[in-house]
């Protein structure tokens, strides 16, 4: 095979693997990189309670600050109608609004409430173990009734 065939073969292959991604800048493509930052910092809180990667109180403390904080992002990136098949929420998203977005205060609130567990040092890990489980359920219990699998 020639080295022209070759170059042409590989940018055809390129392009190709392109058109399968996301756009980063799409409401869904905003919502997904909101969820994937919250979920890494959730398992980094639950992974220091239990003891996956060392204890560090004040990266506790920040994460649970900064999952407070991101806990209000996704929600502005659903629109009202279902605005890209390849979404991995349920299309009941949109037709039981009022119930999902309950859920997503319901993740706020809980999220807020892990704030205030981490505002009284010496931080406890009994106080601390049911506020990032309370979190922890309030995603799984959205992505039961929300999610497809």
């Amino acid at each position: 095979m020639t080295p022209k065939k070759i170059l042409l073969l590989t940018c055809v292959c390129l392009a190709l693997a392109a058109c399968g991604g996301v756009d980063p800048n799409s409401p869904l493509g905003k919502r997904q990189a909101a969820f994937k930052e919250m979920l890494k910092v959730s398992e980094d809180l639950g992974g220091m309670l239990r003891g996956r990667i060392p204890y560090d109180e004040a990266g506790f403390v920040a994460g649970a600050a900064k999952l407070e904080r991101l806990s209000h992002e996704p929600w502005q990136h659903f629109p009202q109608v279902r605005d890209d098949e390849r979404s991995k929420a349920n299309p009941e998203v949109w037709e039981r609004q009022e119930q999902f977005q309950k859920m997503a205060r319901d993740l706020e609130q809980a999220t807020a409430a892990l704030v205030q567990a981490t505002t009284a040092p010496p931080l406890r890990r009994a106080e601390l173990e049911p506020a990032v489980q309370a979190v922890e359920d309030s995603c799984e219990s959205c992505h039961k009734a929300f999610r497809a699998y």
